[in-house]
């Protein structure tokens, strides 16, 4: 049977499988035709594909008929594919704040995105993030880990079956923060998929996962010791908060007097600080949802506001440059779909499910697959603290391949890495020096030569 007729077939079996997409050659804010091929469309999912899950799909720069094709998950849940492929340095494309002042926001072209070894579709999910929408209903209820796990893996066999020339291709899931949650659950749908040889089957050859949700509870335990290690909190406080809290810190028995005690004074020590990178300055962007004020304005540059930089500032840029009409009208977004872009849908909380509370038994139960995994943290990421990362993977009691050592961009050291095996499993985790809660934000060169060495195989 001929490559075309199979996917023929796929189709006819899963009826229609993309609303629409287009190819993107130009865009508002960028100079000129886009150097690279963009597509972007909406996937049919859930009952009567009620649920539109809209989608950025970028070639690889490099050899997109060979190199890894990689769905990639944001965090939130609620953030959209785009703060990634724009702010993470995953893709191609970035903001120009310099030459953004005083008027709409101007994209220019990353040097360090991950297109440049990978074919990269970015995905917003669950339903209600960035431009995906539900037909019939508008507050998204019923939304889960496990039913947008469920949706996402509709989604990629979908997607699949109408680029079928990405079958071949290596198959990574990739994605980072709450993401850590929702990845396993899917990688776990295709994993027992092909298993049962449902159609399309997919050449999954593993998952990346930067500063991941496994566990909060077991996460949120770390911080005081990640607090301790980076000299945020004394030793002797450190030491009296472990005696008295006997190593829980989040679940704390209200009676422990002493144990909440000492806490108040961590929380005294850390509270002002920025979790998402601890040395970056903590502040809270204006609201220009209900404001009168143009959000053009907000844009201006900190010598002439009396506020100190702050990193979410520059997600203003997205919020103006999404909601353009002009904008949304060239990536061919359904007209009348969403009221307002937001880069990440807080209000999916008041109705979202958290109904997965542990994703380390969906981790151990790829060691007997054969997957290839790297797990990376930023190392001043007090969100999810690496010391909460590196302990749950030493849980899964893997054979050290390669013990802890330094990696390296241009002779400097860019982190640490250590890798682990067992039978054809491999594990690779690394951390990048400096860095925040989204890695390669803050680590753009050093993220894209993680991600390519890793590829090729190559030793971090």
């Amino acid at each position: 049977m001929t490559v075309l007729l199979q996917a023929l077939l796929l189709k006819v079996l899963l009826f229609q499988i993309v609303a629409s997409r287009s190819i993107i050659n130009t865009l508002p804010g960028f100079p000129g035709e886009l150097p690279f091929k963009l597509e972007t469309g909406y996937v049919g999912v859930g009952d009567s594909d009620d649920v539109q899950l809209f989608y950025y799909f970028i070639e690889s720069e490099g050899a997109p008929e060979y190199d890894p094709l990689v769905l990639w998950l944001s965090g939130g849940p609620g953030c959209s594919g785009f703060t990634a492929l724009v702010y993470e340095n995953i893709g191609p494309l970035s903001f120009d704040y310099a030459d953004s002042i005083d008027s709409k926001p101007i994209l220019k072209l990353n040097p360090h995105s991950w297109t440049k070894v990978a074919n990269i579709i970015f995905i917003d999910a669950p339903v209600g993030t960035g431009f995906s929408y539900a037909k019939s209903w508008e507050e998204y209820p019923n939304l889960s880990d496990t039913i947008s796990a469920a949706q996402t893996y509709q989604f990629l066999k979908k997607w699949l079956v109408d680029h079928s020339r990405f079958l071949s291709n290596p198959l990574y899931i990739g994605g980072d923060s709450y993401s850590g949650i929702v990845l396993p659950i899917i990688v776990q749908e295709i994993s027992d998929g092909n298993e049962d040889g449902l159609e399309p089957p997919m050449n999954l050859q593993g998952y990346v996962l930067g500063n991941p949700v496994t566990d909060e509870d077991r996460d949120g335990n770390f911080k005081v010791l990640f607090a301790y290690l980076k000299a945020l909190i004394p030793h002797g406080l450190y030491q009296s908060t472990k005696r008295n809290c006997q190593g829980e810190y989040v679940n704390v028995d209200p009676n422990n007097t002493l144990c909440l005690y000492d806490l108040e004074l961590v929380n005294q020590c850390i509270q002002d600080l920025n979790a998402q990178q601890i040395l970056e300055p903590k502040c809270n962007p204006p609201s220009f949802f209900s404001s009168n004020k143009d959000p053009i304005d907000l844009l201006l540059p900190s010598s002439q506001v009396s506020r100190p930089w702050c990193r979410a500032y520059n997600y203003i840029s997205s919020f103006i440059w999404a909601n353009d009409k002009t904008v949304q009208s060239a990536l061919h977004v359904a007209e009348g779909s969403i009221k307002v872009w937001v880069r990440c849908n807080q209000s999916l909380g008041d109705s979202y499910v958290f109904d997965v509370s542990s994703s380390v038994g969906y981790h151990r139960n790829f060691t007997t697959k054969g997957y290839r995994v790297l797990i990376y943290s930023g190392d001043l990421d007090m969100e999810i603290p690496y010391v909460a990362t590196s302990t749950w993977i030493e849980s899964l009691n893997l054979t050290v391949e390669n013990s802890w050592k330094p990696w390296f961009v241009n002779a400097q050291i860019a982190g640490y890495r250590v890798q682990y095996t067992s039978g054809n499993y491999e594990l690779t985790y690394a951390t990048i020096k400096g860095a925040g809660h989204t890695a390669p934000e803050y680590k753009p060169e050093e993220g894209l030569a993680m991600i390519s060495r890793w590829f090729a195989y190559y030793p971090l």
